[in-house]
């Protein structure tokens, strides 16, 4: 898309966030209902740069504890021994259990810090209004929003392996504080994704255009 080229909301039309149906509003109207599914419509979702910050600053202050704290408490005859995650990422280095361990590497560590870093840029990006690379924080924003439906994979991970090793006396396993923090993240960085309106990255280029987030 060229900076030339007009938007939506330039033209005066407004897309339905559920049937993706453009319609035009009433003038002088900038909220109206959607003529095919009665859904609210609106230019940009309503305070969506301070929704999306307040998500992604509680999910980096879960992550902290998430990392801190062990996940899974494992019971045995010999004791009880808790494991953080990357306790549990060196646990599962070996000669053939590398690969699974890679794997919870960048499904706990990894992912969840990229998505924390890059809404973050996208967000300041808007903020101060930057008209470059505009194409790439889309697709940007797009891989983020596309794996973080993925980002549950570790805890459900997590919760059938607590759920399933009960073999009482002999071995148990149970979830501990740090898995809540991890999910936490997990669920306010789908939410900082969500309540994020991709159209803001457009909108520097009509900087004369009313802003409505």
């Amino acid at each position: 898309m060229s900076r030339t080229a007009s938007t939506a909301m330039q033209a005066g039309l407004q897309s339905c966030g559920t049937c993706a149906l453009l319609s035009r509003p009433a003038h002088g109207a900038e909220r109206g209902l959607c003529p095919r599914c009665g859904d609210e419509l609106t230019f940009r979702k309503p305070y969506s740069l301070q929704r999306t910050w307040a998500y992604l600053v509680a999910a980096a202050i879960c992550y902290v504890p998430a990392n801190l704290l062990p996940v899974l408490t494992t019971t045995t005859p010999e004791g009880t021994e808790s494991d953080t995650i990357l306790q549990g990422v060196a646990l599962l280095w070996s000669p053939t259990g590398w690969p699974l361990s890679l794997i919870v590497l960048c499904a706990s560590i990894v992912i969840p810090s990229v998505k924390i870093l890059a809404m973050g840029y996208i967000l300041v990006s808007v903020g101060r209004g930057s008209v470059a690379n505009t194409v790439q924080r889309i697709r940007l924003y797009r891989t983020v929003e596309l794996i973080g439906r993925w980002s549950m994979v570790d805890v459900f991970v997590d919760t059938f392996t607590a759920a399933l090793v009960q073999l009482q006396p002999l071995m148990s396993v149970s979830p501990a504080p740090g898995l809540f923090f991890f999910a936490a993240v997990v669920v306010l960085t789908m939410l900082a994704v969500d309540a994020f309106d991709p159209r803001l990255i457009w909108d520097a280029d009509s900087a004369n255009e009313p802003q409505y987030a």
